[in-house]
């Protein structure tokens, strides 16, 4: 069986992200590992608390000699517009972790609402990429009542 394993996301600052992601979000550090050998580059997930799915691998942009400055700079400009793509994150309850990461500092782009697929909620990490937190109708919350 093939399952997700790690997820890149593009960052402007990997330890921005890093406080980001376990701070705000409430992520726990899965690695952290930086390799002189390779110009200093640093290692970096994170995934949810207790080892549960997949991790996000908070990469830094790449600059040259690895990529042309050009690349870099258009790497850079689309993370900052949210066109970097999405990570979507499911929740059993919507509106409790909304009010939990707001109350942590997460500035949301969008309330939570119904959607056809669910409640949905949109925020944003330091770097610009959209942050999707979903709950399905096959997710029920705690209590079993309907949000």
């Amino acid at each position: 069986m093939i399952d997700v394993h790690r997820v890149n996301v593009w960052v402007h600052d990997q330890q921005a992200a890093l406080e980001f992601w376990t701070a705000a979000v409430g992520f726990e550090l899965r690695a952290d590992a930086t390799f002189p050998e390779l110009g200093g580059f640093r290692w970096l997930t994170v995934g949810p608390p207790g080892g549960r799915g997949p991790e996000l691998v908070l990469m830094a942009i790449p600059e040259p000699p690895v990529v042309t400055r050009a690349q870099s700079d258009l790497i850079r400009e689309v993370t900052a517009q949210g066109l970097a793509g999405a990570v979507y994150l499911a929740t059993d309850d919507v509106r409790r972790d909304h009010a939990l990461l707001a109350a942590r500092g997460v500035e949301f782009t969008e309330e939570p609402e119904a959607r056809p697929y669910g409640l949905d909620a949109g925020f944003r990490d330091p770097s610009g990429n959209q942050i999707r937190l979903t709950q399905t109708p096959t997710q029920t919350p705690p209590d079993g009542a309907p949000r």
